[in-house]
């Protein structure tokens, strides 16, 4: 049984200019013990599906089930199998942060859990602010709260919704410590970012959404092996032949070109010296997620001849 099963899931909205379909027959398993990135740009339906998965909004068709129980028919036992990280820094002003963690265990039924919330507090850095209100934490340390509220009765399944959003690295390589460890553990992790660098280190499986439809769905290192084998890189000041533009990404200063063997490095750069552009810091590297992610979006975008 997997540990989430979304079967056949559709959603649209009514907006004035009409209907926005969010997701279009979407199936997807998820297996127990898996760390899995559901990848995709914004807009593409990653978090309404995740508020599908939590009760918070009813899809138009097909169901989602939690180890077995279905999330409409069955929502408080599905609820209680899931701890769910969002987006929005969500708080109560009134309580600190240890007296939060007490409230957020009783909707799950959980009592006498201290040593728990200790850990949690512990492995979260958030040990020196228990008796803090809520009120007076930064934005990093209310997203630490956050987390260890998903925690809090410990679900089986985690899911992280751009839990590492705006935070500092700090904060971000506590949290996948932790997280890594409770993977280890047995927990299934469902994991949405646009930080892919995480995603590769961190998950075994990724499915890639683009207006509201599965484009990829595979594992890591399939995915990896997909991609063109090396990436020329390096930094100019001076702006691209014309040919070249049409097939690097620049950010900033930095190119990336994709390359499938030497000879298209050596044409590359020697289209560079006849354009009189001048190279920094040049490197030869092994294509990344960022690189497969980008070009099965623009794969998509082919395909469905629209504009991302």
């Amino acid at each position: 049984m997997p540990a989430v099963s979304f079967q056949s899931i559709s959603k649209t909205y009514r907006t004035p200019k009409g209907v926005f379909r969010a997701l279009n027959d979407v199936n997807l398993d998820i297996e127990e013990g898996e760390f899995f990135g559901l990848l995709g740009p914004n807009g593409a339906g990653k978090t309404t599906l995740i508020s599908i998965l939590a009760g918070l909004a009813r899809a138009d068709g097909g169901r989602v089930l939690v180890q077995g129980s279905d999330v409409q028919a069955d929502y408080a036992e599905a609820r209680r199998k899931l701890g769910i990280v969002p987006q929005e820094l969500v708080f109560d002003p009134f309580f600190n942060v240890r007296e939060a963690l007490r409230f957020q265990s009783g909707y799950f039924g959980v009592k006498h859990n201290d040593a728990w919330i200790d850990e949690l507090l512990h492995s979260l850095g958030l040990s020196d602010k228990a008796e803090s209100n809520m009120r007076q934490l930064s934005g990093g340390m209310k997203r630490r709260v956050l987390v260890a509220q998903a925690l809090v009765h410990k679900p089986p399944i985690i899911v992280l919704d751009e839990p590492t959003a705006g935070v500092d690295v700090e904060l971000r390589q506590t949290l996948w410590h932790f997280i890594a460890k409770l993977n280890k553990q047995g927990h299934t992790v469902l994991l949405t970012t646009h930080y892919l660098e995480e995603a590769e280190a961190l998950c075994s499986r990724v499915a890639m959404l683009k207006q509201g439809e599965i484009v990829r769905l595979s594992s890591m290192s399939d995915l990896l092996k997909s991609a063109s084998a090396n990436v020329l890189q390096f930094k100019t000041n001076h702006p691209l032949p014309e040919h070249l533009r049409t097939l690097a990404r620049v950010t900033g200063r930095i190119v990336q070109i994709p390359a499938h063997d030497a000879g298209d490095i050596e044409g590359y750069l020697s289209a560079l010296r006849e354009a009189g552009v001048a190279v920094e810091d040049m490197e030869i590297r092994r294509a990344d997620l960022e690189d497969v992610f980008l070009n099965i979006m623009g794969e998509a975008r082919t395909a469905t001849g629209s504009v991302a």
